[in-house]
Formats: C-alpha cells, structure tokens, sequence
C-alpha cells in the first residue's frame, strides 16, 4: 500500500507553485489568441464571400450580424483552446512532479 507522505509546505513550494501556475496560463492565452485569430480570419472570408454572393445574404445578414457570425468563433475558439491547453499544461506538470507511488 502506498505511503502518503505530507511535504512541508514553505514559501519557495508555494512560489513555485504560482510560477507554474502562471506558466500554464500564460501559455493558454497564448494559444487561445492564435487560436482566435485563425478561426476569424476562417470565418471572416466566406461570410464575408457569401453577403456579396448569395442573394438570400445580402438581404438578411447586417454588418451587425457579420461580426456577430465573426466574433463569435473567434471568441469560442479562443476559450476552447485555452481551457485545452491550461489543463494540458496542468496535467503535464502535474505527472511531471508526483512522487513514484508503487506499492
């Protein structure tokens, strides 16, 4: 059976902790904008297409509702990849630094 040994906590484990922490969400922003801007720009080009194109179009979708259309998946996409890359990131680190547990 597995030990559980408890670690001191001190201040340096708490501020490595917070540097980790920051790490992985500073790497999620990160992706999470690239991310953002990919999907704009792949959103942007065939709305964009389609209201100069398509009749049905041009009668219904506004400026208003080609950047909702716009803004909304960038928007998405930014949090998806974010939250994909912080838990990522978390879980990574966190196999990283577990201690063996072999029974």
């Amino acid at each position: 059976m597995a030990k559980n040994v408890a670690q001191p906590v001190t201040l340096t484990s708490l501020d490595q902790k917070l540097a980790m922490a920051k790490r992985c969400s500073r790497e999620g922003v990160v992706a999470g904008a690239k991310a953002a801007i990919v999907a704009s720009i792949a959103t942007a080009i065939p709305t964009l297409a389609s209201v100069r194109m398509l009749p049905w179009a041009r009668a219904n979708l506004n400026h208003a509702a080609q950047a909702l259309i716009i803004s909304s998946v960038g928007g998405a996409a930014y949090f998806i990849v974010a939250d994909k890359t912080v838990l990522a990131t978390a879980r990574k680190n966190s196999f990283k630094h577990a201690p063996n547990m072999e029974a």
